[in-house]
């Protein structure tokens, strides 16, 4: 299996890459982000060991420019032994796991293995619908080029409904993954909240994008409306 290294610490690269070929992989090593994220770009890896703080392009600015450019090849981040915010901001990026330092080759090695079993679906950083778009990393939403603003808890919703796009959604579905399973509150609070987004992503644009369905629930449609 093919694997590209982006590290900056050179002992800590030949190491990776030595440990690597001894597994039977092939390793390419850069030292900086900007050929790493070249290499990434234009030629063709099996999974990726992405270390966040590089000189020229850090390790986030790589994989937003990977998942805009579509490539998903698997990506392991090397984060900091304490790197919880690391760890949170490189998985909502788009990448598929993470490692900390100081770590284990055997670790390593595992977590390379276990990423390759399950391959590289095609799943966008940037959720879409129609000309709606969310971005959870970003926690950004637009729709036909313009920025909406949202609460969080509109935007949660909204992710919610885009992430369930056509499918028909129960408020008890909504409150369990919006607010959360132990809310004991009135669930009309979900219609309340279905009414800001429209006022702010339908109402301004003339669409009709979330459907009430009857004695179901909710449904945001893809396609144009």
């Amino acid at each position: 299996m093919r694997t590209l290294i982006i590290e900056d610490e050179r002992g800590l690269a030949a190491a990776i890459a030595d440990g690597l070929a001894a597994e039977g992989f092939a390793a390419d090593v850069a030292h900086d982000g900007t050929e790493g994220l070249w290499r990434a770009l234009h030629e063709s890896y099996d999974v990726i060991v992405l270390d966040i703080m590089l000189p020229g392009l850090s390790g986030y600015e790589i994989l937003k420019w990977l998942r805009r450019a579509r490539v998903w090849t698997p990506v392991l981040m090397l984060t900091a032994k304490d790197g919880e915010y690391d760890e949170a901001e490189a998985l909502d990026l788009g990448a598929d796991d993470y490692l900390r330092k100081p770590f284990s080759y055997v670790v390593l090695v595992a977590h390379l293995r276990a990423l390759l079993r399950r391959g590289a679906p095609a799943r966008p950083a940037v959720l879409r619908a129609d000309d709606l778009s969310v971005d959870p990393a970003g926690h950004r939403c637009r729709r036909g080029g313009q920025d909406i603003g949202l609460t969080a808890r509109e935007f949660a919703l909204l992710e919610y409904l885009v992430r369930h796009a056509d499918e028909v959604v129960s408020k008890t579905d909504i409150v369990t993954h919006v607010w959360d399973e132990h809310f004991d509150g009135d669930l009309n609070i979900v219609e309340v909240y279905v009414g800001y987004l429209r006022r702010k992503i339908d109402a301004p644009f003339g669409r009709h994008s979330i459907e009430t369905v009857r004695g179901a629930g909710y449904r945001l449609r893809s396609g144009t409306g």
